[in-house]
This record gives C-alpha cells, sequence and structure tokens, in this order.
C-alpha cells in the first residue's frame, strides 16, 4: 500500500498508507506497530477504501510534545476524516488501536463512524479481569501471554539486529507516554460506551492473557449494541494467528453494517 505524510494539525503530520476502494475504514496498530495490521488492511482493501495510519512516534514518525494519551490520537483521527470529508467510517483497532477507536467513536459527535471493529481492545478497566502488564514481562513473557502458540511467535531478543531492537524499544516508550499511566485504559470510557449507538463488534482470541475472553464480554456489554466474537486457538493478535476465522467474521460485519446503513 502507498504511504504519504498527510498534515493534520501545524504540528502534526501523520505517516498514513490509502489503497482500495469503497467504505472507508480506518485501520489502527496496536502496540507492536504497523507491521501488525498490514495483512489485516490488504485484505479490507479489497473491498473498501483503507486507511492505515502510523500512530506518532512508532517506527521513528515524529510526535508533537502534546500528544501525551490517547484522547489526543483520537482527536486527530477525527480530525484526518472529517478534514477528509469522509462518512460512514467503520474503525478496526487491534489492542491499542480498539483502544483509540472505541474512543473516537464517544466522541464522535459529528456522526462520521458508522461501525465498530475491536479486536482484543485494551482501554477499560475489567473487574476482576485485570490487564496484563507487558511493561512488567521479558519477551518470553509476552509472548506466553500474547500468542495462542508462543513458541512460533516468540522472538528472542538477542537474536534482532540492533536497528530492529531500537525500533521495538522506542515503540514499547511511546507506548508507555500514551497508555502508561494508568495503565492501559481510560477510568471514564467505559460507562461512555453505551451511549455509542453504532454496532460494535468485538473480536477476540480464546488463548488472550493480556486481556481474557471475559474482559472482552464486558468490554461488548458495555456497549449499546456490541457483540463479542471468540476466535479459538488464537491469542491477543487472532487477524495474525488465525487471519482465515477472523476475516470471515469482519467481513460478515462489514455486509451486514452496508446494508443497514445505506437502509437508514
Amino acid at each position: 500500500m502507498p504511504s504519504d505524510t498527510a498534515p493534520t494539525y501545524a504540528d502534526l503530520s501523520l505517516t498514513l498508507s490509502e489503497a482500495g476502494t469503497g467504505r472507508p475504514v480506518l485501520v489502527l496498530h496496536g502496540g507492536g506497530g504497523p507491521a501488525t495490521v498490514t495483512a489485516l488492511a490488504r485484505h479490507l482493501a479489497r473491498a473498501a477504501h483503507t486507511l492505515t495510519p502510523v500512530h506518532p512516534g512508532w517506527d521513528g514518525t515524529p510526535r508533537p510534545e502534546w500528544l501525551t494519551g490517547v484522547g489526543d490520537l483520537a482527536l486527530a483521527y477525527l480530525h484526518t476524516l472529517r478534514e477528509r470529508e469522509l462518512r460512514d467510517v467503520v474503525v478496526v483497532g487491534s489492542s491499542l488501536g480498539g483502544w483509540i477507536a472505541a474512543d473516537m467513536a464517544a466522541r464522535d459527535e459529528a456522526g462520521t463512524i458508522s461501525g465498530l471493529v475491536l479486536i482484543d481492545a485494551v482501554g477499560v478497566r475489567v473487574d476482576p479481569e485485570p490487564i496484563t502488564d507487558i511493561f512488567a514481562l521479558d519477551a518470553r513473557g509476552i509472548a506466553e501471554h500474547s500468542w495462542h502458540d508462543p513458541d512460533r511467535y516468540h522472538v528472542d531478543p538477542a537474536a534482532l539486529g540492533s536497528e530492529e531492537l531500537a525500533r521495538r524499544q522506542a515503540n514499547m516508550a511511546t507506548m508507555r507516554v500514551l497508555a502508561g499511566d494508568p495503565y492501559m485504559h481510560d477510568p471514564e470510557l467505559l460507562p461512555r460506551l453505551g451511549r455509542i449507538e453504532v454496532p460494535a463488534l468485538l473480536l477476540w482470541g480464546e488463548s488472550d492473557r493480556v486481556v481474557t475472553p471475559a474482559y472482552g464480554a464486558a468490554y461488548a456489554d458495555a456497549f449499546a449494541d456490541g457483540r463479542l466474537e471468540t476466535i479459538p486457538e488464537a491469542g491477543h493478535l487472532p487477524h495474525i494467528e488465525r487471519p482465515d476465522a477472523t476475516y470471515a467474521l469482519l467481513d460478515a460485519y462489514l455486509t451486514r453494517t452496508n446494508t443497514r446503513s445505506r437502509s437508514s
């Protein structure tokens, strides 16, 4: 997908990839960076106009000093959609990207967003289902919590080149700034979700130990129109571990909500 730099504010330009035609779909990556949603965005671009930004501060992109929270990102992305005069937008977010998507919908007074897909999203506090503190884990621990098959996806940091290791460390540092305190959630977001009227699909890997399926169920219940679908033999990134199952649920949702939005 071609990548470009699009001005959003005077001191913020987004690195943004676009592909495909049709209903606009904003694809938001999680803490692992934009590469974690590349295949997902490519799949969606077969039948939609996808926009896939790199969150400021990830992969060496600039982050202005004022951008210190998920709410700042949510507002920046809403501004980008409105500047492009996009309507009937579906926002698909993975992990941290799911939190951003939910926050965008909660702030969307203009009705720009017509659908939400949250994939193993963080962003809310659910008792007694805490979000695993990934900052306290080593690479093996993160793999054990994130994947159904950790042996397949675990990468020993000692095997990485210096540039790749520095990229990952910088991404993690940016995530600490945006989501480290309070850790991976907005205490005020959960009660705001009930005011979101667009249909929300929450896709969850059954083996996710970062945020459990029980956490996902509570998240889905908080929406006015939320539904949870679990994906067997998948962890925190089901679109990578079980892409066919994930895409089937996502495609069915897009077809259903596209018909609904056109007839409303």
